[in-house]
Formats: structure tokens, C-alpha cells, sequence
């Protein structure tokens, strides 16, 4: 932990999947957390276990792609909880589909939440980070961000978020903030079912398909990722800025 005085954490994309995990796992650390979902129903959920466990936690519904809304939500949560100076950029969609296929719109939404997203949630948070002269931005990222057939949209959000991560390092490293990014290889979600069930695949099956392409033998958990968000949000990862981790049971990039 830090010694900063503020301990306050905002992951988004947290109603499910790896963003609850990283939320439950940053409250365990000891951070008063934040939960944003589009979902607000899921956010709120999150925040209640967490709080009945005896943490502190906030759940917002919100569209992260619109900017009042963002500077609203984190104005809310410097309000209700302290000032946040971690940020986990983990809200994300897929619209899947070969290039001729893709649709402006398809491009646009992903765009929109990914990279906007990440952009306008960093921009309200950096305020209270550099008052604070300590901060994390841990910004997901994924292994198609080395390109994945039906995912021009996808792969080229994920690979534009490891170039804003490194920015972010460079010009936010002299106020104590690090900016790091997790590539995700497969991560047994919600997400990863709708893309079995898209390629008219049971679960399992797609699963046990994907483990014997995995030098460990097995799919990732989102606790896997939240682990490393752990980590790196820590002061013993202050000197650690600018990197992308693979973290997909094997060498990726």
C-alpha cells in the first residue's frame, strides 16, 4: 500500500467479468473502490458485496464515452469517497466482424468505449492524481492487440491503448504516476461465452480448444488479471511505467 493520503480506487467495466474481480481484489487491498458499469445495476451490486464485507465501495452507472457524465461520476466519487488516484481502464465491447462486413457503427462503438472511454475517465482522474503526487493507471489491453482475424475494430482499440499507456507514462511519471497496461490472452467471461456462442461453439468445448493452444494447458481467470492489477497499482511496482504484460499463460509479444 501507499502512503499517499488518499487510497481510492475507480474500475470500470466492473458489473462483471474481470472488472468485478479487479474491484473485489483492490478492496481487499485495502482501497476504497469505485465500480462503473454501463450496467449500473451490476455496479451497485458489486459495491454492496464488497461493503458487506466490510470494505468501501461506490457503484455508478454511466456511459463512459460521454464526457459529463465521466467528470460527473469522478466529481461523485471524490465527493463520497476521497480523491481517486487509481485507475483501472477496463470497460470494453466487442462487435466482431469480418472487414467488408464491419459497419461504421460497429467501428465507432468500439472506438467510442475503448479508446474514448479510457482517454476522457484518465483525463477527470489526472486532476486528482497529480494534486495527490501519486497515482496508477492500469489501462486493459488484450493479445489481439497483435492483430485477430474479425476484430479489425477490437485489435486496433487494444493496440491504440498501449500507445496512450506509454504517454501516459511520459507525461505523468514526474507527478509519481506510473501507467501500465494488461494484455489479456483467453479469459473465461461472459465475453469470451458470447464469442463461443457466436462461432456456434459449446463453452467447453471452446475452452478446451483454446487451453491446448496455451503453453500452461489452461484458460485464464479473471482473478489472474486481478492480480497483476495488484500488483502494479502497488509501491512496490513504482518503478515499473510504460510496460504492456502479456498475461495469456504464455510469450506473446
Amino acid at each position: 500500500m501507499t502512503d499517499s493520503p488518499s487510497r481510492v480506487a475507480i474500475v470500470t467495466g466492473a458489473g462483471r467479468g474481470i472488472g468485478a474481480a479487479v474491484a473485489k481484489r483492490l478492496a481487499s487491498d485495502g482501497f476504497a473502490v469505485a465500480l462503473f458499469d454501463l450496467d449500473e445495476a451490476g455496479a451497485k451490486a458489486g459495491a454492496e458485496a464488497i461493503t458487506a464485507d466490510g470494505g468501501r465501495a461506490l457503484g455508478v452507472g454511466l456511459d463512459i464515452s460521454d464526457a459529463e457524465q465521466v467528470d460527473a461520476a469522478v466529481g461523485t466519487v471524490a465527493a463520497e469517497l476521497g480523491a481517486p488516484t487509481v485507475l483501472v481502464n477496463n470497460a470494453g465491447i466487442t462487435r466482431d466482424n469480418m472487414l467488408f462486413k464491419m459497419s461504421e457503427t460497429d467501428w465507432d462503438s468500439v472506438m467510442g468505449v475503448h479508446l474514448r472511454g479510457s482517454f476522457l475517465m484518465s483525463r477527470a482522474v489526472q486532476k486528482h492524481q497529480t494534486e495527490q503526487k501519486w497515482g496508477r493507471v492500469v489501462n486493459l489491453s488484450s493479445t489481439s492487440a497483435l492483430g485477430n482475424r474479425g476484430q479489425a475494430n477490437y485489435s486496433t482499440a487494444k493496440a491504440g491503448l498501449q500507445g496512450f499507456t506509454k504517454t501516459l507514462a511520459v507525461e505523468l511519471g514526474k507527478f509519481g504516476v506510473t501507467a501500465n497496461a494488461i494484455a489479456p490472452g483467453f479469459i473465461e467471461t461472459d465475453m469470451t461465452a458470447a464469442t463461443a456462442e457466436r462461432v456456434g461453439m459449446g463453452f467447453e468445448d471452446f475452452k478446451n480448444a483454446a487451453a491446448e493452444q496455451i503453453p500452461v494447458r489452461r484458460v485464464g481467470q479473471p482473478s489472474d488479471i486481478a492480480n497483476v492489477v495488484s500488483f502494479l497499482v502497488s509501491d512496490e511496482a513504482s518503478f515499473v511505467s510504460g510496460q504492456v504484460i502479456y498475461v495469456a499463460g504464455g510469450p506473446k509479444a
